[in-house]
């Protein structure tokens, strides 16, 4: 298996792993997620790779594309209340679900690692939904350890039963 930067040629292959990973955010939070895939959702990815704060990492397999992450460099200024920031962000990740459990997951976050440290990053973070608790486990399993945390208080309807 490789880890490298994809190419463009190799963008199809994510769209079709991220069709992956939106339909388990419209499985697990419909309420949020719209279901399908559409030109719009398969156009940023390209917008993203054309970018040059941005990056599309692949995994690959005797020509099979079976992971792939989405990374964005931030740069977050000193402000009142916090210090000046710059951080290595994953935006979207994925095994397909054939791959998994077979060291893809860990090559690509190793990889993603390896980038951080060569461009001066100390740290790599991400964020997740909380319903995926196979991605929890892996990325805990890893080494991610979560340091902020997202809450939400459900109103309306739903509250008075």
């Amino acid at each position: 298996m490789v880890v490298r930067f994809a190419a463009r040629a190799d963008l199809p292959a994510v769209n079709q792993l991220r069709k992956q990973v939106n339909d388990l955010h419209v499985a697990g939070r419909p309420e949020i997620f719209k279901p399908d895939f559409p030109a719009e959702l398969r156009d940023y990815l390209y917008a993203v790779f054309d970018d040059s704060g941005k990056d599309v990492v692949v995994a690959e397999l005797d020509g099979a594309i079976l992971g792939f992450a989405t990374l964005n460099s931030v740069h977050r200024p000193e402000t009142p209340y916090m210090y000046e920031r710059h951080f290595l962000d994953v935006d979207e990740f994925c095994v397909a679900e054939s791959a998994r459990r077979q060291g893809v997951g860990r090559a690509l976050t190793d990889f993603i690692r390896n980038i951080a440290k060569s461009r001066g990053f100390s740290r790599v973070e991400l964020n997740m939904w909380e319903f995926n608790r196979d991605a929890l486990a892996f990325y805990e399993a890893v080494g991610f350890s979560t340091y902020r945390r997202y809450m939400e208080l459900p109103v309306g309807e739903e509250d008075e039963k």
